[in-house]
């Protein structure tokens, strides 16, 4: 059986779920890079509402890279804590917001090599900041991205970045950003990590996951 779908099936299968999913967007609240920055970082290991919950009071408060400095990591960790491991990001946090000053004069950069360089930021990072702030094409791999594009056969990769690789090859450059938020939607909502939905999914036909549980159940 094949391990990847065609770039026809590929662009059929973000046809459908653009149709079951027009109102797929970033789900994290920001005005600003410098905001969308923080609540992603915050949101490593926490769910989207709970980030935009905490950043409803902290954008009120903090809005420059100085303000964080100012703030410290401690009493940041203090505000943040409800977002999980949150000594370590506002240690990174901070620090981010340190090279933010002294390298970029306060602002956020457009480029992913430099993302990447800042305390805190991977690849997912920093493909979300360029995305959604910077209109960039990118694909941040999260875990949604990572399993429902290996399962519907998008990707054929055990790692992140060579996920991140294969979505790059298969969808045309002017859809990365888009598919991003189309398989996030679709983990969301039916190809859960637990107890997917195949029977009801719009793109089953499609699947290679489905497909080839299909074929095992014949057997």
């Amino acid at each position: 059986m094949k391990k990847k779908l065609t770039k026809k099936e590929a662009l059929d299968v973000l046809d459908i779920l653009e149709k079951i999913y027009p109102q797929a967007k970033a789900q994290l609240n920001f005005s600003n890079e410098f905001e969308l920055l923080i609540a992603t970082i915050l949101s490593a290991q926490c769910t989207d509402v709970r980030v935009n919950k905490v950043t409803d009071r902290l954008f009120t408060e903090f809005k420059t890279p100085k303000d964080y400095i100012n703030l410290g990591e401690e009493k940041l960790a203090e505000i943040i804590k409800s977002c999980g491991i949150a000594n370590n990001k506002s240690k990174n946090i901070v620090n981010a917001c340190i090279m933010l000053e002294e390298k970029y004069g306060g602002k956020v950069p457009d480029s992913f090599d430099e993302l990447i360089k800042l305390p805190g930021v991977g690849r997912k990072t920093a493909n979300v900041v360029l995305s959604n702030a910077f209109n960039i094409p990118a694909i941040a791999v999260d875990t949604h991205v990572f399993r429902v594009s290996n399962r519907i056969g998008l990707a054929n990769s055990s790692t992140v970045e060579g996920t991140e690789k294969d979505l790059m090859e298969i969808i045309p450059k002017e859809k990365w950003s888009k598919a991003h938020h189309l398989l996030i939607f679709h983990g969301r909502n039916t190809c859960k990590a637990r107890n997917p939905s195949c029977n009801e999914c719009p793109i089953n036909s499609k699947c290679l996951y489905h497909r080839k549980n299909m074929l095992n159940f014949r057997k």
